[in-house]
């Protein structure tokens, strides 16, 4: 890591910024239309009395550059909790200097630190960049699941009681 690049946990503060993030993400992503997120549920969901979310923010001289959206996951086969990174984000002007590669090293230190046994993110199949990027810090591509996922009416009807 260079001088310029400070990773840091997020704050209320931050919030108008974690939603720009994941603006930029989701349309980076083409799904922008999926992108829902406020700052009160940002403000609630990562800096309310219980939170069950976490973030870092990459700062580059100071300025916020990128973020890392993380929570908590649990292994029953391995009996030990891990990471899951739910969102990582890079302004697309400051790829290249190695802040992604540092955010990962930052939430793989604290797996370490705290003895977990995965760190884990899914990648969209035809983001060939990333997948890269990836397999070149030791990523594995888990291609023999399935994600499965329900929402909106089907939530509301499997929720029914």
């Amino acid at each position: 890591m260079t001088d310029q690049l400070f990773i840091r946990s997020a704050i209320d503060a931050d919030a108008g910024t974690i939603v720009q993030f994941i603006a930029d993400l989701a349309a980076y992503e083409n799904l922008s239309h999926e992108a829902k997120a406020t700052e009160t549920d940002i403000l609630r969901d990562l800096f309310g009395g219980d939170p069950k979310v976490f973030c870092e923010i990459a700062e580059w001289e100071g300025n916020p550059v990128g973020f890392a959206l993380w929570f908590y996951t649990y292994s029953t086969f391995q009996g030990r909790y891990g990471i899951w990174l739910e969102d990582l984000y890079v302004d697309p002007s400051m790829r290249g200097k190695g802040l992604g590669k540092a955010m990962l090293v930052n939430l793989a230190q604290r797996c370490v630190a705290e003895g977990l046994g995965r760190f884990e993110w899914w990648v969209l199949d035809w983001n060939e960049p990333s997948i890269e990027f990836y397999k070149s810090q030791g990523g594995v591509m888990q291609d023999e699941w399935t994600k499965v996922r329900v929402d909106c009416e089907a939530l509301l009807k499997l929720g029914a009681p």
